[in-house]
């Protein structure tokens, strides 16, 4: 069974799951780049307001542990809050919720070969997919540094990992080498540029991962995708209040995490620029960023991860630019390509990031460590 029809077929599918009224209408929703995902109404007044989402198994192999890990977070989030709020002033803060089957009650609902799910959706918030102020980018950070803190209790080993190999940047170059072995006819000018950007920066690509290996740096459950049209701002105050997207939940590094936030939130052009002049890494974004993050997180960071949050900065867009050109040599399996070379566009602006970080590397230096003298702990 298919419901690429949509219309009464999306219907019927949110109505598998334990709503408390008939289903209005099913809409698409956002912009995301892997999973199909529609904004389901229920009827009454007020009607609520639900995400439908059909897991693309390509690349999550084992929703049920996607699920899981959902579960998981949300379970323990939900107990932090209501042991000790971390949360002050007019903050709220939540985590979507999951809606069971009403048939079975399970996290998720199987039609032939889909996986489809149903969560809360975070009302009076919105997400940005540019980061347009100070404000905005201090924000993000809190939200993520936010988020850390509430899980910063959770042993990792209670999370599976869903995604093997996802943001641990050695795996993705040994992909790409199999990959470009096997596209010797892909050519052109920005993909000579990209080989060769790759290739200066190869001995840089296990820097995180020879920390973890010294013991340096330690697994912690991590979002694994903290990117700003992640996270959601209130119409009203403009404070952060919810992560969304949990299906890359699992053990790894921190810095991950927040040179993915960085890396989204500090490029004003966006990722999806054609504009190459344009990109660029705004420091006094980074200052915001960092800042917020810190002023929630600073908490649990040891020295090490401070010594290293330089090196996640530049590792994780060049990391993602990497994927991106990887995908455009395999024929655009993983990411959706809106028209041909658009993967390989993405990447050439992740190279351009990184490029401006490297650029920039003694200024990011003395930005750090201005910020990891003067934060303290905002809630221990």
């Amino acid at each position: 069974m298919t419901l690429d029809d949509g219309g009464d077929g999306l219907k019927a599918m949110a109505a598998a799951f334990d709503l408390p009224g008939p289903v209005a209408s099913v809409e698409p929703l956002g912009s995301g780049n892997v999973n199909d995902t529609y904004q389901v109404s229920t009827e009454g007044s007020p009607g609520r307001r639900y995400v439908l989402q059909r897991l693309n198994q390509r690349v999550f192999r084992r929703p049920d542990l996607v699920m899981a890990n959902i579960l998981t977070i949300g379970e323990h989030v939900g107990k932090r809050l209501a042991r000790a709020c971390p949360v002050r002033g007019e903050r709220r803060w939540e985590l979507p919720q999951v809606v069971r089957a009403r048939r079975d009650g399970r996290a998720w609902v199987e039609r032939g070969d889909e996986f489809w799910r149903l969560l809360t959706f975070v009302e009076a918030a919105r997400s940005f997919d540019v980061v347009a102020s100070a404000d905005q980018a201090r924000e993000v950070g809190y939200g993520l540094g936010l988020f850390h803190h509430l899980i910063s209790d959770l042993p990792p080993e209670r999370l599976a990992d869903t995604l093997e190999g996802f943001h641990v940047t050695p795996s993705y170059l040994a992909h790409y080498d199999a990959v470009l072995a096997s596209a010797a006819g892909v050519t052109g000018t920005d993909v000579h540029h990209c080989r060769a950007f790759v290739e200066d920066r190869r001995d840089f690509a296990p820097v995180l991962e020879q920390a973890r290996a010294r013991g340096l740096l330690v697994p912690r459950p991590i979002h694994g995708d903290p990117k700003v049209s992640n996270v959601m701002l209130d119409v009203h105050t403009g404070l952060a209040v919810a992560l969304v997207d949990l299906d890359t939940v699992k053990p790894g590094l921190i810095h991950y995490d927040i040179g993915d936030c960085l890396r989204s939130c500090c490029n004003p052009a966006g990722e999806e620029t054609s504009d190459l002049d344009s990109v660029r890494f705004d420091l006094e974004r980074c200052r915001q960023v960092l800042g917020g993050y810190l002023a929630a997180a600073a908490g649990f960071l040891t020295d090490a991860d401070y010594d290293h949050l330089q090196s996640a900065i530049r590792l994780i867009s060049f990391e993602l630019g990497l994927r991106f050109f990887t995908d455009h040599l395999a024929g655009d399996v993983y990411f959706r390509a809106d028209h041909p070379g658009h993967n390989l566009q993405r990447a050439m602006v992740q190279f351009r990031l990184t490029r401006s970080i490297e650029a920039q590397e003694r200024q990011i230096a003395a930005l750090i460590a201005d910020l990891r003298a003067h934060h303290s702990p905002a809630c221990r």
